[in-house]
């Protein structure tokens, strides 16, 4: 077997790889070449000695895929922290050591390009790769899902940084809140929905720029900044092996003289009429476990746990 830099040949093989994967919520299936090609290699930052195939002839037994952030103004690519995005192997090689020596080669490469510190799965801003196909609304890490790679990280050292809950709702089920609060604050601010923001910086063009977003802000009737936003995303392909149209929130904001007023309560309940008007039937959100404010407020629009994903991180080391 022989674990080396990615050929452009070996499409096909990553592909059937990819293929081979059991279910999983958090897991776009079926993969194909021309989408793959279309939403990893193309991106501006994509090194092809970065992917490290563990291939026999004409056959692949297994994959990872090892990437960097932005620097801190997004302009640019950093490569203090380094994450190895994804870690594949074939079924039958689940329980040899393939895995794990794909790691150890992932983590070569990001020590030889300056990582001091690495990841064991793609977490924002980290996450140069494979949002819309793996993860869900925004890449927090490896799902609990993924038995391998969960494995082999924890063997190799890596601890828990972080851990985020997975949360959705059926937006066929929302009723527009009827609270005396939120219809007060409706009387004096307005929704704008933006579709296809301008990205902000060089790295979301990269990440998020090719899909299909609305930034929501709210406002003042009396007009000045927003005291409110989000951006909702259109979650295809992964969306696909769902069967439902979903959209991701993400980046929910509050100004914050506004906060504990009722805002973002209001904005959700706005979104999600529009959303419901497009004919939207799910929406996924990930917030921190530590964040109980948050999983408070979703948790009155009817979002469930789904998933649970962990940030594993390591010194980089020698």
């Amino acid at each position: 077997m022989e674990l080396r830099p990615f050929r452009n040949n070996d499409l096909p093989l990553v592909v059937d790889v990819w293929r081979s994967q059991a279910a999983q919520r958090g897991l776009m299936q079926p993969m194909s070449v021309a989408l793959l090609d279309q939403m990893v290699l193309s991106k501006p930052m994509f090194d092809r000695q970065g992917l490290i195939v563990a291939a026999e002839g004409r056959q692949a037994a297994g994959f990872a895929h090892a990437g960097f952030g932005p620097s801190d103004d997004g302009a640019t690519l950093s490569t203090a922290i380094g994450a190895t995005c994804v870690l594949m192997v074939r079924p039958s090689e689940s329980h040899s050591s393939l895995a794990g020596d794909l790691l150890a080669r992932s983590e070569d490469y990001l020590r030889s390009r300056g990582a001091a510190r690495l990841l064991a799965g793609a977490a924002r801003p980290v996450e140069p790769f494979y949002l819309g196909l793996y993860g869900g609304s925004q890449l927090s890490g490896l799902l609990d899902s993924d038995f391998t790679a969960l494995r082999v990280a924890a063997d190799r050292g890596y601890e828990v940084a972080a851990r985020t809950h997975v949360l959705q709702t059926d937006l066929r089920k929302f009723r527009p809140p009827v609270e005396r609060r939120i219809v007060q604050l409706r009387r004096r601010t307005v929704v704008e929905a933006l579709a296809d923001p301008p990205s902000r910086t060089w790295w979301e063009a990269c990440t998020f720029g090719g899909f299909d977003r609305v930034r929501f802000e709210l406002k003042s009737r009396d007009a000045g900044p927003p005291l409110a936003s989000l951006v909702t995303w259109d979650m295809q392909p992964l969306a696909t092996t769902w069967g439902v149209h979903a959209v991701g929130l993400v980046d929910l904001e509050v100004a914050a003289a506004e906060r504990r007023h009722g805002l973002a309560s209001l904005l959700l309940a706005e979104t999600f009429s529009y959303l419901q008007r497009q004919g939207i039937t799910l929406i996924e959100v990930q917030v921190q476990a530590t964040d109980e404010v948050s999983r408070a407020l979703f948790a009155k629009f009817g979002f469930l746990e789904v998933d649970q994903a962990v940030r594993l991180e390591k010194a980089a080391g020698p």
